[in-house]
């Protein structure tokens, strides 16, 4: 992974369920966990979730918050 594809991963929308219009990096982590444990979606989607999942539980959120795009 490079830094576009963290900054791309921070700054993506969710397209659908009950948190469409976040950005993935404003998910709440029990849905990710969520995720976790159901599975990814395919794709780079699925990818950028499981990133998400690997900063909220690494405690990495508020170091990543200034780079949201608003």
């Amino acid at each position: 992974m490079n830094e576009q594809q963290l900054l791309e991963a921070i700054n993506q929308t969710m397209p659908f369920g009950k948190y469409a219009g976040r950005k993935l990096l404003q998910l709440p982590e029990p849905y990710l966990v969520w995720f976790h444990s159901k599975g990814f979606p395919e794709g780079k989607l699925g990818e950028q979730l499981a990133l998400m999942y690997e900063v909220k539980l690494n405690g990495l959120e508020e170091m990543l918050q200034p780079l949201l795009k608003r």
